[in-house]
């Protein structure tokens, strides 16, 4: 008698739980393919080098979190507008594109730990004659839309009460409508303001100063329900750092010194 209770109970439970469904980590696996939407205007993280080809941190980033994997990485180049849809349209598995991790983009995509951080600086036309971060007031300035740049710049302007804030929709046009005195100022990572000073692309424009933000933390995206992928994700970007090749792509791709501590005392160990 018990023991036919016990069959019964067993089958019942296995019924209830149903099969195991395969995620998001197993599809690429199987698929022996991992699609990473990557920003290709945002040097030294994505670019074109001059054969056409994507090179960049992120882009390593994307070839190691493949190799990882067991498979072959496809770049998929996108802009900082269209990260998120693509993930959502399918047209990508995970974006390895610069993205900060902000509550509102969470309600809608999964994240990862932060695999970098960045310090922003302000760009400013040399005709503008701007020396430092408060001589915006009143300016007009503009970032690429949606990025957190983008986010804190036209929090600013409408703080002041004053000036002009003007979205784009990639980094190039940012830099180009800079050069040419559209812009008076913009808000970029101190990596991209120095490649972009330094690349000769964009006459005219000069680092003027330290932008007062908290840094800013990126992570890897994904479907927000994908919790295998997030959690292998995760522990990548752990060994990233602790085999050193965190600090190996940083000075490949950024130059000598430290690179960010990506962990919050209190909060990311």
């Amino acid at each position: 008698m018990k023991t036919g209770i016990l069959a019964f109970g067993l089958s019942a439970a296995t019924v209830m739980a149903g099969p195991a469904l395969a995620d998001k980590l197993d599809d690429i696996i199987a698929s022996g393919k991992l699609r990473c939407a990557v920003v290709l205007d945002f040097p030294p993280m994505g670019s074109r080098d001059a054969d056409n080809n994507p090179v960049g941190f992120d882009v390593d980033y994307c070839n190691d979190l493949a190799a990882a994997l067991g498979v072959t990485a496809e770049i998929v180049e996108t802009t900082f507008p269209e990260r998120i849809p693509a993930l959502m349209s399918g047209n990508v598995d995970v974006a390895v594109a610069s993205t900060s991790d902000t509550l509102e983009r969470a309600k809608t995509v999964g994240f990862s730990i932060p695999y970098y951080a960045f310090e922003n600086a302000v760009v400013t036309s040399e005709k503008a004659g701007l020396t430092g971060w408060e001589d915006m007031k009143g300016k007009t300035v503009g970032a690429t839309a949606g990025t957190y740049e983008a986010i804190w710049l036209e929090g600013k302007v409408k703080e002041w009460g004053e000036g002009e804030f003007r979205p784009y929709q990639n980094q190039a046009d940012v830099f180009l409508a800079l050069s040419q005195g559209q812009l008076d100022a913009t808000v970029s990572t101190m990596e991209v303001a120095e490649a972009n000073v330094k690349s000769g692309n964009f006459p005219g424009i000069s680092i003027a100063d330290k932008a007062p933000m908290v840094p800013d933390y990126v992570a890897l995206i994904t479907l927000r329900e994908e919790y295998g992928l997030i959690n292998y994700m995760d522990l990548f970007i752990n060994q990233q750092v602790r085999t050193g090749r965190y600090a190996e792509l940083y000075k490949k791709w950024v130059g000598d010194g430290e690179p960010a501590n990506l962990s919050i005392p209190g909060v990311y160990r």
